[in-house]
Order: structure tokens, then C-alpha cells, then sequence
């Protein structure tokens, strides 16, 4: 506007603006490991798919993938670059150890597959974190809170719900149920002997050795129990591929890369997920359905696992 004049006194200093703390950018959250934790709960989800198809006696599946898993596994397991891979024996003695563990977990967990619905057996063997505690208290002498012993109460209430209905409906498919079970206690003690052999390997030396292991004793098993290894039509071996890429390979490695960048509190819980994926499947892939009671009880062993995994979990 005429007779209005702006001046600037360059030789002034001009007064610092204080930071604007909205105005910080915050950096944004990694998407891949949760992407990762997803991609876990689904390809383990198929892992009772992959054995009802392949069709083939418990340890014989288990056998192949495990085999197979550890031939693909191998090229990242024992090469290493920049040094000499070093092997500690502790840390192969525990591998040893969680590999005749898995072995059990799975030639009892197969069966159960064969035996009972999938979601089933998939929820049964998946109490591991139950058993774990248990023995942790017994071995390790850690201490147990109250909401894990409730967790406890939950869970196996409602597995008793789950094998009693399939008791009253079918005998074959209640032993199966008690299969299940059965797997989740060897599962539990692959998780324990991973606990310690992990202190001295790295995850896939740890995977590969403790997988390397499993796949010998499952060849020992289906040799004593005199279980065919050949002859099998396409399908079955292409469902002990599926086992071995999808489920080992896939499943494994990316919940073990979740576990690289979240803290286990956040990555165990989710993979409770895996039973729900599992029945959510079975219903248009294998026809399988539950009953009313069967649910409840589902929802009572999610619920305690949950809370066992809580009673480990620090308060904010």
C-alpha cells in the first residue's frame, strides 16, 4: 500500500522458533515382521492338510519333511561367509536332543492326524506352551503365577471337551485326541532344547541340525516299524513337498524372522492363530466340521494358552 515501507535489520538475530514436538517425524512401524507372523500362522495351518493328503503313515510324512526341508535348509545352514562355521558341542548335543523330540512330536502327531479331525489334533498339539511352562518350573525352577495356573485349568478343561465329544462319537477318533496331546508334550521339549541350543547356535544352524536329526530318527522309526517309504501315488509326494517348503521352510522361517524383530510376548501369542486357520480350512478342503461343544472347548484351550503366555509377559 502507498506510504507503507517493510525494513529489515539484517544486523539483528532473529529469534530461534522452539521445536514443534507434533511436528517430528516419527519413523514408521517395519510391516514385514507382522507380514512375516501371517505368513507363519498360515503356511503352519496346512500342515494337517499336507499329512491328511499325503496319506501315508505318521512317520513316513514326518520323515519327508523333515528330509526334504533339510536339503533345502542345508546351502544356508552351512555356508557362511566371511569365516569358518563353528559348531559348539553343547549346542549340537541340544539340537541332537530338540531333533529326537521333534521326531516323537511328529510320528505321535501324524497319527493323531490320521485319527481325529485336523483342527483337533492341530489344537491338542499346539498346548505345547503349557507343557513347556511345566517343565521350565520342574527343570529351571522358574516361577509360576496364578494366571498361568488358570491358564492351565482352561486348557485342559476344554481339550477335555474336545476328546470327550469325539469319545462319545467315535472310539478311533478319541485315541486320536490323546495323540495329539501326547505330541504336544514331545513339542514342548523341542522348544526347551531350543531354549538352551540356541544360547550357542544360530537359528538356521539351530532348524537345521535339530531338523537334520529328526529326519534320521523318523527313518529309524519307519524302519522298526516296517512302514513302507516308496510306492506312494503323486499325490502323497506332493504333499510331503508341500510339508517340507510350505510348512517347515516357509512356516519356520518366517516366524523365525518375526522373532528377529518383535519380541516373543507378541509373536507366540499369534501363532495360537495356527488351530483357527487349521479348522477354518478343514471345513471346505477336508469336509470336516465341529460340533457346538467341540468349539467351546477350542475357545477354552485358546483362552488358557493366551493366559499362559500372558503369565510370562511383563506388566507395563
Amino acid at each position: 500500500m502507498p506510504g507503507w515501507r517493510v525494513s529489515f535489520d539484517a544486523s539483528r538475530p532473529t529469534e530461534a522458533r522452539p521445536p514443534q514436538p507434533h511436528l517430528v517425524a516419527r519413523p514408521r512401524p517395519n510391516p514385514l515382521p507382522y507380514l512375516a507372523i501371517l505368513v507363519g500362522v498360515l503356511a503352519t495351518g496346512f500342515s494337517a492338510l499336507f499329512v491328511r493328503w499325503a496319506a501315508a503313515p505318521g512317520p513316513v510324512t514326518g520323515f519327508y519333511r523333515m528330509g526334504l526341508a533339510s536339503l533345502a535348509l542345508a546351502p544356508f545352514a552351512l555356508v557362511r561367509r566371511g569365516g569358518r562355521q563353528v559348531w559348539p558341542r553343547l549346542g549340537l548335543l541340544m539340537a541332537a536332543l530338540g531333533g529326537l523330540s521333534l521326531a516323537l512330536d511328529l510320528s505321535l502327531w501324524n497319527t493323531s492326524v490320521n485319527m481325529t479331525r485336523a483342527a483337533n489334533a492341530t489344537l491338542l498339539g499346539n498346548t505345547a506352551p503349557l507343557w513347556v511352562a511345566l517343565g521350565a518350573w520342574l527343570l529351571f525352577r522358574e516361577r509360576l503365577t496364578g494366571r498361568f495356573w488358570l491358564g492351565l485349568g482352561f486348557t485342559l478343561a476344554g481339550a477335555a471337551a474336545v476328546a470327550g465329544a469325539d469319545f462319545l462319537l467315535n472310539l478311533q477318533f478319541g485315541w486320536g485326541d490323546l495323540l495329539g496331546l501326547g505330541a504336544g508334550l514331545f513339542y514342548a521339549g523341542y522348544y526347551l532344547c531350543t531354549q538352551r541350543g540356541r544360547e550357542h547356535l544360530d537359528p538356521l544352524q539351530y532348524v537345521w541340525a535339530a531338523g537334520t536329526v529328526s529326519a534320521v530318527m523318523l527313518l529309524a522309526i519307519s524302519t522298526a516299524l516296517r512302514l513302507p517309504l516308496t510306492g506312494y501315488p503323486v499325490q502323497s509326494y506332493m504333499a510331503f513337498l508341500g510339508a517340507a517348503l510350505v510348512t517347515q521352510v516357509l512356516g519356520y522361517v518366517s516366524v523365525a524372522y518375526a522373532l528377529g524383530h518383535l519380541p516373543a510376548s507378541v509373536v507366540s501369542p499369534s501363532m495360537v492363530g495356527q488351530p483357527l486357520v487349521t479348522a477354518m480350512l478343514g471345513i471346505p478342503l477336508l469336509g470336516e466340521w465341529l460340533s457346538p461343544v467341540q468349539w467351546l472347548g477350542g475357545a477354552a484351550v485358546l483362552l488358557g494358552i493366551l493366559l499362559v503366555h500372558r503369565s510370562h509377559t511383563p506388566v507395563a
